[in-house]
């Protein structure tokens, strides 16, 4: 059963990961926790180490078998407190000598929040990313946005302001609340104070978004997720990792 789009659902195990834009052709995997399938694309794999330490591998491009999970963090740490999480595994992989490290649930959040650093870091070297609120707005009324991205200290007033911009250009709903600050997403983008952030190609807002749903459903902020539905229209989520080594 694959999540559905924007919001999570309840099972045994937890809340499962629920970015809303997988590709119907996406092929489906097991989640070991919840006994759930779900596109490929929007779980996350573990990997079997040479030394038998389970570690995250989020663009699916470790070698070796690896198991896939479709929970969110609490899920995952609440699994790994109970025991779940190693016999899960141990099953998964036919063997008792793994190794899962402590701080798991933290090590899978870095991965998936580096994964859309990376993906916006990429956007922006290919030109489909503008930055700068009077150039997004310019943008926005034109009809050429296709996500919109606020850092989380934005404030309020550049929000609305953009928001309302992009609706009057035919996007939908709100902008996209970025997990992190400005600090960070200027950083990533080699660009002085990003606070907000405009794709405007179709294509790249549906990888851009894909990143960063994975990355909010993992450590529970899908619920309420705010974002044009047409970003993911005519992509596959399976191009998601594309130009990612």
């Amino acid at each position: 059963m694959e999540p559905k789009a924007g919001g999570q659902e309840k099972d045994k195990t937890g809340p499962r990961l629920s970015p809303g834009n997988s590709s119907k052709h996406s092929p489906e995997r097991k989640c070991i926790l919840s006994a759930e399938h779900g596109a490929r694309d929007t779980l996350i794999r573990l990997a079997l180490g040479p030394d038998g330490e389970i570690a995250p591998d989020v663009r699916a491009k470790a070698p070796g078998r690896g198991a896939w999970i479709g929970v969110d963090r609490p899920a995952l740490e609440a699994a790994q407190t109970k025991g779940k999480l190693k016999g899960a595994l141990a099953r998964a992989f036919k063997t008792g000598e793994i190794s899962i490290p402590a701080d798991l649930g933290d090590r899978v959040e870095r991965a998936l929040r580096q994964s859309a650093l990376d993906r916006l870091g990429l956007e922006a070297r290919a030109g489909t990313l503008i930055t700068g609120s009077e150039k997004i707005e310019t943008a926005a009324r034109r009809g050429d946005v296709h996500l919109l991205i606020h850092a989380a200290d934005a404030s309020e007033d550049g929000n609305r302001k953009l928001d309302q911009a992009w609706r009057m250009g035919g996007g939908e709903g709100q902008g996209v609340v970025f997990p992190a600050e400005r600090a960070i997403l200027s950083l990533a983008l080699g660009r002085q104070n990003v606070v907000h952030v405009a794709i405007v190609d179709r294509a790249a807002a549906a990888r851009a978004q894909h990143a960063i749903d994975r990355w909010r459903a993992f450590i529970g902020l899908n619920d309420g997720l705010s974002a044009s539905t047409t970003a993911t229209s005519g992509a596959s989520a399976m191009d998601a990792n594309e130009g990612l080594e």
